[in-house]
């Protein structure tokens, strides 16, 4: 399932990261790899996640090819986790899907937005949910979630209103486990991306939807700029804590008015 360097420490990190097959999830993973952290990589295909292990440096790393959507996949994963390492320090709750994207809302199919709420909020309620139960059983108590929520948390984009639902229902989430895991030492934050150069967001660069019905070429940022982002976030003592974050193309249309 991995490979070892060297006898595992109490003081190792270990952290989950969801998505992790592709994306920012891929280089949140690399990125904490580099720092230290011994991470799990979660995502519906294995064969990405391999390719993901791939790049990750000489360390300690675990696949598990996961469902978000399923309760018992989710607590799979974490059992998983758990066996390996003896505890869970870190969720990157970061798998989601931007299905639906570009259909106007009139013609939206109900499947179509069930399935986005599945991953995008149901998937990401059931991973803190199984996280949030380690971090509170384990000893020493405590660990850190997280959420990737998205600029469309604040603003949507044209014809995306199942993404935007969800990821404005992710801040909810975000600040209901901040609240909930107050006694716990469980320390939630929220990283919301704005444009950075994914698969997810390639159209960015050739013409993009705008609110005034252009279509339009936006900047975008490297992904490695989200993860040190959430290395940063992930690092600190859990007396601290990043509650929210925007990391985004300095000059995409999202202040002002473009």
């Amino acid at each position: 399932m991995g490979h070892a360097s060297g006898v595992r420490c109490a003081a190792m990190s270990i952290a989950v990261v969801t998505g992790a097959g592709s994306g920012i999830g891929r280089s949140v993973a690399l990125a904490l790899a580099e720092a230290g952290w011994s991470v799990a990589l979660a995502g519906r295909r294995e064969e990405a996640l391999r390719e993901t292990a791939a790049v990750l440096p000489d360390g300690d790393f675990l696949c598990v090819p996961t469902d978000v959507t399923s309760a018992a996949r989710v607590a799979a994963l974490f059992s998983a986790v758990r066996d390996r390492y003896g505890r869970v320090d870190l969720l990157f709750n970061n798998a989601g899907t931007f299905a639906g994207g570009g259909v106007p809302v009139e013609d939206l199919d109900p499947e179509t937005w069930r399935a986005v709420v599945d991953v995008n909020l149901t998937g990401a309620f059931l991973c803190a949910q199984a996280a949030f139960r380690a971090m509170k059983e384990q000893d020493p108590q405590g660990g850190r979630i997280i959420n990737n929520g998205s600029i469309s948390a604040h603003v949507p984009r044209p014809h995306s209103i199942a993404y935007t639902a969800t990821k404005h229902a992710m801040t909810g989430l975000t600040k209901s486990l901040s609240l909930d895991g107050r006694p716990y030492r469980i320390a939630c934050g929220q990283i919301d991306i704005g444009n950075a150069a994914t698969e997810m967001t390639a159209r960015m660069q050739t013409g993009i939807l705008q609110a005034d019905g252009r279509l339009a070429p936006e900047p975008v940022m490297d992904a490695a700029d989200v993860a040190a982002t959430v290395v940063h976030m992930a690092g600190l003592p859990l007396e601290a804590n990043v509650q929210f974050a925007t990391v985004m193309a300095t000059t995409m249309p999202y202040i002002g008015r473009g």
